[in-house]
């Protein structure tokens, strides 16, 4: 029978890819690549290209669309499902594969519920991956967390009275998708006194990656959309 897998491919650099993802990768029948915008390349296929034989592996890259739209998102999660669910059952290996990991907030989450509805005598393998917040603080060379402290990680689109009720309950705050509330977050920075103990990283793992460390040139960057923050307490 086959089987459905979902490969979490890391934040960008095909070197983080774990042995299984690629063994998974060079041995599927068919790949599925998500990108948000058409015009643009798909991270996670550029990721993993570098282990394919587009020869004999078929290749999809299909859009699921920047939106809050729910209706628009869930017609891209059926229609994706809908292409996984019909090669499967036709007998083909499908990976599809995400950025950081399968089940961090990834796209893969909702495909999976949608999957086990439609198809659910195939097998779901999950195959985990870096996430971005583990490869930027590497790339930073920081702790995310020490002794009996705690982490929060949220995206930043949550809003910023959640960011704040974050930062005064853990010691170390992640945030992530920082790019639309950027102006809001340094203040908040600057309200909790945690300038000297935060770090910026854009597209952690890529040939453009980013760190900052100082306060001065976080706040007079203009970030990415792949850009997190680690803020961590000062205390």
């Amino acid at each position: 029978m086959a089987t459905i897998f979902a490969v979490g491919v890391g934040p960008g650099d095909p070197e983080l890819l774990t042995r299984k993802a690629e063994r998974v990768l060079r041995q599927a029948d068919v790949i599925l690549a998500p990108v948000s915008n058409p015009s643009e390349a798909s991270v996670a296929l550029a990721t993993i290209r570098g282990f394919l034989d587009e020869s004999r592996q078929e290749v999809i890259v299909h859009q699921f669309p920047m939106t809050s739209d729910k209706a628009r998102l869930l017609h891209a999660w059926q229609e994706a499902a809908a292409l996984i669910a019909v090669r499967a059952e036709d007998g083909k290996d499908v990976a599809f594969v995400t950025i950081g990991d399968p089940l961090f907030y990834s796209t893969f989450i909702y495909l999976q519920r949608i999957l086990r509805e439609i198809c659910p005598q195939i097998p779901i393998e999950i195959v985990p991956g870096i996430s971005s917040v583990n490869a930027a603080a590497a790339a930073a060379g920081i702790p995310l967390v020490e002794a009996d402290e705690k982490m929060a990680v949220i995206p930043a689109t949550a809003g910023v009275e959640k960011i704040a009720e974050a930062l005064a309950r853990f010691e170390t705050v992640v945030l992530l998708k920082v790019k639309p509330v950027f102006g809001d977050i340094l203040e908040l920075i600057r309200q909790t006194g945690r300038e000297q103990s935060t770090v910026f990283v854009e597209r952690v793992g890529s040939d453009r990656q980013k760190v900052l460390t100082d306060f001065a040139e976080i706040a007079a960057h203009a970030p990415d959309y792949l850009s997190l923050m680690i803020i961590r307490c000062s205390c």
